[in-house]
């Protein structure tokens, strides 16, 4: 795994401290300026709209008491139905709506937000307080329990506020969200009263709130709870109660945020505290931060991550244990983790330009996240393990829905995920199909993608209007053997933290060509692994196969691998969606992992036996 180079990282940092609150990270480019016309992508995208926003709208409206209880709030009489977070399912799918409206504008779904916002504005009460769970009759007070998630939902509106402004110019739910930040504000923070989420993520949302609105208190209010942490307060109150040191693990509230190593307790609140970490350290330029991140990455990624860049090996915690505790059958893996990996390692290769946090981003993009989802779209996975004894399925919606409501605002926002900008450089981190239309160094750039990626390593890029802009494609970390070539010409050229510079002044017309060779590996876990031991997982390009059931019934309790065990690779249009499956010499099929639990039910493993 390629490493950041440590001066480059100190000098960007410097960089940024010298710039006080100015932004000087890599852009993304955002997915409103990207259209994605690609043969993976564009299919789920559809899905998207046709059946994962139907059926967020259904379970939110109908099955259960999500909107309802904006309706009683407003009211002021009803019972709360549901657990005390569950506004921000709300807020998230409707962020989802919003990015949906941004690709494909749509009257009536533009018009079923505009009937929820009426419903969120009109649960807010008179002091700028919103939450259902509180405004209905609840045995606790508002501002009294830390991890009753308050500020949790309140990131999520902002986000959503933000979404649906971007979308639409209409601003009614940013101005509620607004007010309810500048609320809070008013009982907790300096010299009010300590507060520590419980759940992670305001943090982040307040600095999206910064960059909306130029109010640096937002950007300061998300530094001081990021720095409340691991100073004794406690997520149960103040003044401090007793807590012991599993609690406060659980929560990252262990250590100071500054002094970070180890990943622990619940994963997906650690990926929200990362990210709100990288996302304040890009303005204020912290080095303490940026330290402890790169940091807990070497630990997260070499000791706690499975091949599918999935995190989270314990349902006890719903999170990680101990290093190196990566069992398969019992793996956790969070599919809302899955996309906190995809959101914290975009924004570490912002931070410091190097690929190996897109090569990470890729793989939990690719295998872990996307396993979230049904080929249907209407049915999604909480837990991801990486073995089943074929009693483990999607389901249309949870209890505790965060996965679902996650995996609707998170796909249509994937396009915001391939370039990004500073300067005048152009950093290409993903290969879809897509036509992409951005700013460098003020002048217009437009780069057409086509590819067949993540099937075949083929990418062509063509410049429509140019720029002189240097453009920069990575390298994945699973390539060994590539060439590009610019206008029909071989280019060779130093990989340089994982990107290969094709060229610096462009003119339409001019052509990228990247081959990127994309064999059949086998791929042995760490020795540490003890779970693994003895195994391996078959990997081809970006993607993680696994052996299902239904493909081996004659050989799944008998087959393995060896090292002389050869492999052909077969497309095969119309299965599972369109995939190219793996077949080794030893009788064994393969299909992407991605891709499990879309058939009849029945046994699967990725790693296995190998003599």
């Amino acid at each position: 795994m390629k490493h950041c180079h440590i001066p480059i990282l100190l000098a960007l940092v410097l960089a940024l401290a010298a710039c006080g609150s100015k932004e000087t990270a890599i852009r993304p480019v955002d997915f409103s300026d990207v259209i994605i016309e690609d043969s993976f992508w564009s299919p789920r995208l559809d899905l998207h709209k046709t059946a994962t926003i139907p059926i967020c709208i259904d379970q939110i409206e109908k099955e259960t008491g999500r909107m309802r209880n904006y309706e009683k709030a407003a009211a002021h009489e009803g019972e709360h139905e549901g657990y005390f977070f569950d506004d921000s399912d709300v807020y998230k799918a409707l962020e989802g709506l919003a990015y949906s409206l941004i690709q494909h504008p749509d009257p009536e779904l533009e018009a079923k937000c505009d009937e929820w916002i009426s419903k969120i504005a009109g649960a807010q009460q008179e002091d700028g307080y919103i939450n259902t769970f509180f405004t209905l009759p609840c045995p606790i007070e508002r501002w009294t329990d830390m991890d009753k998630h308050e500020l949790y939902c309140t990131g999520h509106m902002i986000e959503a506020a933000i979404a649906y402004y971007h979308a639409t110019g209409k601003r009614t739910l940013l101005d509620v969200a607004q007010r309810m930040v500048d609320h809070a504000m008013t009982v907790i923070g300096p010299g009010l009263r300590h507060w520590v989420p419980g759940h992670e993520e305001i943090e982040l949302a307040l600095v999206k709130l910064y960059r909306e609105t130029g109010d640096k208190k937002y950007l300061e209010f998300a530094d001081w709870l990021l720095d409340q942490r691991g100073h004794g307060y406690g997520v149960y109150g103040d003044p401090l109660e007793p807590v012991d040191d599993g609690t406060r693990l659980y929560y990252q509230d262990n250590v100071p945020v500054r002094e970070i190593t180890d990943i622990v307790g619940h994963a997906v609140r650690a990926m929200y505290l990362y990210c709100g970490m990288a996302d304040v350290a890009s303005f204020t330029g912290d080095k303490g931060y940026m330290d402890a991140l790169d940091r807990v990455w070497d630990d997260v990624v070499l000791r706690n991550m499975y091949v599918t860049g999935g995190i989270g090996s314990s349902y006890a915690n719903e999170g990680v244990t101990e290093d190196y505790d990566l069992p398969n059958l019992e793996a956790y893996c969070e599919t809302c983790a899955s996309i906190g990996m995809v959101l914290w390692n975009s924004r570490m290769n912002r931070m410091t330009g190097d690929a190996k946090y897109a090569d990470v981003m890729e793989r939990s993009l690719y295998n872990a996240a996307l396993a979230g989802v049904s080929l249907s779209g209407d049915r999604f996975f909480y837990v991801n393990p990486l073995e089943s004894k074929g009693d483990h399925h999607r389901r249309a919606w949870f209890g505790c829905a965060c996965c679902p409501s996650n995996i609707c605002r998170f796909l249509p926002s994937i396009g915001g995920y391939i370039y990004g900008v500073r300067g005048n450089t152009v950093y290409t981190n993903l290969y879809i199909g897509s036509s992409a239309s951005f700013e460098v160094d003020g002048k217009k750039l437009t780069l057409k993608q086509e590819t067949a990626y993540p099937w075949e390593g083929t990418v062509k890029m063509t410049v429509v209007d140019g720029a002189k802009a240097a453009i920069l494609l990575r390298i994945p970390d699973w390539c060994e053997s590539w060439t590009m070539e610019v206008n029909g010409k071989p280019v060779e050229a130093p990989v340089v933290d994982g990107y290969v510079q094709a060229g610096q002044g462009w003119k339409a017309g001019d052509e990228i060509l990247l081959r990127m060779d994309m064999p059949v590996r086998m791929v042995a876990a760490d020795p540490n692994v003890k779970a693994d031991e003895g195994k391996r997982a078959v990997c081809r390009g970006p993607l993680v196969y696994c052996m299902e059931e239904t493909d081996n019934a004659d050989v799944y309790d008998s087959a393995g691998l060896t090292g002389d065990t050869d492999f052909t690779e077969t497309w095969q249009q119309d299965l599972l969606g369109g995939v190219t499956t793996i077949k080794g010499s030893n009788g064994i099929t393969f299909v992407p992992y991605y891709a499990w639990d879309n058939r009849e039910a029945g046994r699967m493993k990725v790693w296995i036996d190998y003599n």
